[in-house]
């Protein structure tokens, strides 16, 4: 309640505040982007923007002093002496003279090390002095884009109407710009809690920002620092395995306080690391600034070129802490020639440090939204931002803004939609949508050449899809709404098969979903789908292996799923299945047509003769849970975002009955549950785990399309990221089981910690995968695989590829393969 009063004094004082504002350029009048601004011994504070004009707000004018600093010039103090409501203040600051009297170059004897070694000693002590606080907090995040083409490939980038019209004929300008205001209340080492009290989004009235201060907390006092892996602090314990340092000149701040700017080189070019200065203050060895850049290939992001981070810190007599006052975050991509480039501006001020939080002050909820949040007029955001506009800023607001009325009336809409909704003779063979965006709506009709979903198999033969598709949606109450159906046709056993689909999401909130489907298909005897279409093709048409076994499925069901608490989901189905036998109908391949395909009975592969299975039916019901501990979220007034707590492991239960079958036998219960985790090991990468175990009751006679299956794979191509649930040299069925089981899944990716240090493997910029795999199921002896690989590796910004040398063992069979990883088909699937 406490914090809701602040908030709502905030709001309504906003106005007293006065403000003195003005242009900060150099010696010859060339403006100075970032420069810190901040009234002394308070936590008033801002910086300029990129063409050198600050505004900062102070409570009260009288007699001010205001602090402007910047890396490589004087700090200076302006005393303010007025009574007028705003001051012009325009500064003119002057370069630095660094002080190298001492500095010596030599290895055994470098004063930058222990400089950098004091540093490390006094980082806990630093870091604890801002270990709690509350604080009012600014950003501002923009996209931009460069030499955008009309076609990437031969293919039509389609990017909107109303995104395309914000670019030039050369394809540059700004794709997104968006501005937050918000108090903040944080502990370390990561305990947040953020109430966004204005919510700004360049041509969207409507939207709420995504740029939080959850996405601004990068501390150097931290050993690592995540950039999508972890990357070392140049002043972390183990800082001197990582970096070399050297002491290019010290300097006094006003308060006469020596900073020492000490240079930050990398020993080994593709280790996690970071490069350029870091700024140290003398005695208390706390950090005064940060200008430090960090290469994509060394966060294994290769459509990244380079990131930037600066940080300013501004010291307050009083309680004697260095406090960080602004943070500007901003990185250059590009890919197929186009460019991309983003900025991030964050400002903290008024900060308060309490020596302690109450207990219930840090909740799952991590961000809400204030009421009316993306309400604010022009007003409101001119005399409260911290940072003004640029010109192009303001013009860009100034362009959207006037834009969104016309783009959003329903005249504009249409006529876009008109454009895009015109029928083609052609479009009865490819497909054809039909959108009406205004009223929410659309319609799809796959076409009768449906190419993305033909595929091969040996029951079907080559066949294809087709079908219809209605969708409704409200983005603001969260509901969609969704009704299609598939039509399958396969060329060779010539059969016609249909399935329909029902879905709809009522609400952003507690995403209760309901689903209703049903009709006839071909269906793997493993609902897990551990082939894919595609592989599965290229390995019948190519190499007459047709691992893929299908059976004829005719059903119904009813699903419903929902957030029943926070990090709980729950989701119940009941099906009803009737299932046949089918057996293989063609012997076509495009080569080895001398060599015969195996039956399509997975338990007999050489036996076209005796079915897999008798005909029957069943109902199963299915109860299953997602159980993430610890789950946080964000509040806003269209829906709740989770995210996931990386501190905890994710557990899923499941329960599953069959009943009222054609005959009693192939009735049974199953429990099982899983459990995966992710386990950190700071810069030596990650260790990822996936423990499942289960047990069928009365299950003795069941039909073996509802044993247990196992992830195989016999193709020697790998189709995920990561290979936590499947076994690389196991045949598909070779251990399916309607018994108890047990399997697990370790691997470890060192994330370039060990291959970063290897002379000339190191140029591949790849990481090393280590994993083991077991597999322990009654009257069998268990089953095991080691792998050890290599991930992460392509071609320049592609690295779509791994491979990894897999050794599998059971009953005294030793099996030895390589496993080739295309991610890519991912995507085809």
């Amino acid at each position: 309640m406490k914090n809701y009063t602040l908030l709502a004094f905030l709001f309504f004082s906003i106005s007293t505040f006065a403000q003195i504002k003005g242009t900060i350029t150099d010696e010859k009048g060339t403006p100075l982007p970032f420069v810190s601004v901040f009234e002394e011994n308070t936590y008033a504070g801002t910086t300029s923007n990129e063409q050198g004009k600050y505004q900062l707000n102070v409570k009260e004018i009288g007699k001010n002093k205001i602090t402007f600093q910047y890396l490589g010039f004087k700090t200076q103090k302006i005393a303010v002496t007025s009574d007028s409501k705003t001051i012009i203040l325009d500064v003119k600051m002057l370069e630095e003279s660094f002080d190298l009297n001492e500095v010596v170059i030599d290895p055994k004897n470098n004063p930058a090390n222990a400089i950098i070694r004091n540093a490390i000693a006094n980082k806990k002590q630093n870091s604890e002095k801002t270990a709690r606080y509350t604080a009012d907090f600014y950003s501002k995040g923009m996209f931009k884009v460069k030499d955008l083409p009309k076609k990437i490939l031969g293919q039509k980038l389609d990017i909107g109407d109303d995104m395309a019209s914000n670019l030039d004929s050369t394809g540059t300008g700004i794709l997104y710009l968006s501005e937050t205001v918000s108090k903040i209340t944080f502990e370390k080492p990561n305990k947040l809690k953020e109430k966004i009290i204005a919510s700004k989004i360049s041509g969207n009235n409507k939207g709420y920002s995504y740029n939080t201060a959850t996405l601004s907390t990068y501390d150097f006092y931290d050993n690592t620092l995540e950039f999508g892996i972890n990357l070392i602090s140049p002043i972390a314990d183990n800082a001197f395995n990582y970096y070399k340092y050297q002491l290019e000149g010290t300097f006094f701040d006003a308060n006469n306080q020596e900073i020492n700017k000490i240079k930050v080189t990398p020993k080994r070019d593709k280790e996690p690391v970071f490069e350029g200065y870091i700024y140290i203050v003398d005695d208390s060895f706390a950090i005064y600034a940060i200008d430090l850049d960090i290469k994509g290939y060394r966060m294994k992001n290769e459509f990244t070129e380079s990131m930037t981070l600066k940080q300013s810190f501004n010291y307050n007599l009083k309680n004697k802490i260095w406090s960080k006052n602004a943070q500007t975050l901003s990185f250059n991509a590009g890919v197929f020639g186009v460019k991309f480039s983003g900025k991030f501006n964050y400002v903290y001020s008024n900060y308060e440090f309490p020596d302690s939080f109450e207990k219930k002050t840090f909740g799952n909820e991590i961000v809400a939204f204030e009421d009316n949040a993306n309400k604010k007029d022009d007003a409101f955001w001119n005399e409260i931002r911290p940072i003004p506009l640029t010109i192009e800023e303001s013009t860009d607001y100034t362009k959207k803004d006037s834009l969104q009325t016309i783009r959003k009336s329903e005249k504009y809409i249409d006529s876009v939609d008109a454009k895009n909704n015109k029928f083609k003779v052609l479009d009865i063979l490819m497909g054809y949508e039909y959108k009406n965006t205004f009223k929410k709506h659309s319609f799809e009709y796959k076409g009768l050449l449906n190419i993305a979903s033909l595929s091969f198999n040996t029951v079907q033969g080559f066949n294809l899809d087709s079908g219809f598709s209605f969708k409704k949606w409200n983005e603001e109450e969260g509901k969609s709404t969704s009704v299609s159906t598939t039509f399958n046709y396969g060329f060779s056993d010539e059969r016609f098969r249909v399935t329909g689909e029902f879905k709809h999401k009522f609400n952003n909130i507690n995403y209760a979903a309901i689903g209703i489907s049903g009709g006839t298909k071909v269906a793997q005897f493993n609902s897990a789908e551990p082939i894919s279409k595609f592989v599965n093709s290229i390995s019948s048409l190519f190499f007459k292996d047709n691992y893929m076994k299908l059976y004829n499925l005719e059903f119904a069901q009813i699903d419903y799923a929902q957030d029943v608490a926070n990090g709980v989901n729950l989701n119940g189905k009941v099906a009803y299945e009737q299932r046949k036998p089918l057996f293989n109908t063609t012997d076509y391949s495009f080569f080895k047509r001398d060599d015969f395909y195996s039956s399509n009975n997975p338990l007999a592969p050489n036996d076209f003769e005796t079915l897999a299975f008798d005909q029957h039916h069943l109902f199963k019901a299915t109860v299953t849970a997602r159980i993430n501990f610890g789950n946080k979220y964000i509040s806003r007034p269209d829906g709740r975002f989770n995210f996931k707590n990386d501190k905890y492991p994710t557990i899923f239960l499941a329960f599953e009955k069959a009943f009222a079958a054609s005959e009693k036998k192939y009735e049974f219960e199953r429990i099982g549950a899983s459990i995966q985790y992710d386990l950190s090991l700071d810069n030596k990468g990650i260790l990822g785990m996936n423990f499942r175990a289960g047990k069928f009751f009365n299950a003795e006679n069941i039909s073996f399309i509802d044993y247990r299956h196992f992830n195989g794979n016999e193709t020697h191509i790998g189709t995920s990221d990561r290979y936590l649930n499947v076994f690389n040299l196991m045949p598909y069925y070779a251990n399916s089981t309607n018994d108890s089981y047990f399997e697990m899944h370790l691997e470890h990716n060192d994330m370039g910690f060990i291959m970063n240090k290897i002379p000339l493997l190191n140029l591949l910029k790849s990481t090393m995968n280590i994993g083991f795999h077991a597999l322990a199921i009654p009257d069998r002896k268990p089953y095991s695989e080691f792998t050890i690989g290599l991930d992460n590796l392509g071609f320049g910004k592609f690295k779509l590829f791994r491979v990894d040398y897999v050794h599998s063992y059971q009953s005294g069979i030793q099996q030895n393969g390589v496993v080739f990883g295309l991610k890519i088909l991912n995507v085809l699937d």
